[in-house]
């Protein structure tokens, strides 16, 4: 334990508060998010994870509390491929939960595609559970055509604030506006017209799902029993379709397109009985797919850029990071527009 470390030193004392007790050794795991700290705890041969979130002076949003009770919801009726929660002091805003021991998913194949599709199906079935049902919406949910809409935006507004001094971020957004404005969301607009559907219409609750939101292997460890899965910050339920294409476009993981056409027909099974899914998938991935180029460009918003730095992980260079995301943000929306915008996972 590095004594010199306010950081370490805080979660320590921390640690002995939640355990009732002493703790033989803490160290801080760098790599293992991009907004939160995490520590290993060790007391007696056993370890345990205290996790401490972001600060919430610019974000409202209870991570702590959402994603404990996430843990203990998912507990309660038998998923155990999640880690407990076992402690949490909201006073400092960090949590204690049980230790997973694995390795990060460096190359997912088609059993791991399964194993997420397994999961994401069980939380689909608590869908009639009374607890389930008291579970908040989801961070950013999208339960609508105009909501998605409204978000979008709200990114491109707030994103313009900063490109006022940064002429490449600038004319990335006025490409991003211009395909959205004028290509996309006419289509978008038309087609579900076209189909008697209504972009302002809200999902009904009956058809939405329980999402983990940022789900995917990037927030996966591969252990001696399987695939567990991590950071539930962002639970709650919303619009499957949502999930599914963020699924597919999480930069995050580099999934071969066979393995996203798995996915795919996988998330068809679990939420076909919606019968608008498949044409809603169909239809809104290319909002969803501006919605990433947007998401990618966080890195410039400077209450964004502080969360990176509470987490650290290597957080250091600002402007090398501006330049990669601008860059990975370049990168989908010419691969999607050369698509011409259309689903590339169907039949």
């Amino acid at each position: 334990m590095r004594s010199d470390d306010p950081g370490i030193a805080e979660a320590a004392t921390v640690a002995r508060t939640l355990l009732g007790g002493w703790v033989d050794a803490i160290d801080r795991l760098q790599g293992a998010g991009r907004n939160s700290r995490i520590y290993r705890v060790s007391r007696g041969g056993e370890s345990f994870a205290v996790k401490h979130y972001p600060p919430r002076r610019e974000d409202p949003r209870d991570r702590l509390r959402t994603e404990c009770e996430a843990l203990a919801l998912m507990r309660r009726h038998g998923i155990a491929v999640v880690p407990r929660p076992l402690a949490s002091d909201t006073e400092r805003n960090y949590a204690l939960l049980s230790w997973v021991e694995g390795d990060a998913v460096d190359k997912a194949e088609e059993p791991d595609i399964d194993a997420a599709a397994d999961f994401l199906a069980r939380l689909h079935q608590l869908g009639d559970c009374a607890d389930a049902q008291q579970q908040p919406l989801g961070s950013e949910a999208c339960l609508s055509g105009v909501e998605i809409v409204a978000q979008l935006g709200r990114r491109l507004a707030r994103l313009a604030d900063v490109a006022e001094t940064d002429p490449a971020l600038a004319e990335l957004l006025d490409r991003i506006a211009d395909w959205l404005l004028r290509t996309v969301l006419p289509e978008v607009t038309a087609d579900y017209r076209r189909l008697g559907m209504s972009l302002a219409r809200p999902l009904p609750t009956h058809l939405r799902s329980l999402c983990p939101s940022d789900f995917g292997f990037h927030n996966a460890l591969r252990g001696t029993a399987g695939l567990t899965f991590v950071d539930f910050e962002y639970f709650g339920w919303d619009d499957p379709v949502k999930l599914t294409c963020d699924f597919l476009l999480h930069p995050g993981m580099r999934l071969p397109g066979p393995l996203k056409r798995r996915f795919a027909a996988a998330a068809l099974r679990i939420y076909g009985t919606d019968p608008t899914f498949a044409l809603r998938l169909r239809l809104l991935y290319p909002l969803f797919v501006i919605r990433w180029c947007l998401i990618l460009l966080n890195e410039f918003l400077p209450e964004r850029w502080s969360y990176r730095v509470h987490a650290g992980n290597g957080y250091a260079d600002w402007r090398k990071a501006k330049e990669r995301q601008l860059g990975l943000a370049n990168d989908l929306l010419a691969s999607v527009r050369s698509n011409g915008g259309g689903f590339p996972y169907g039949d």
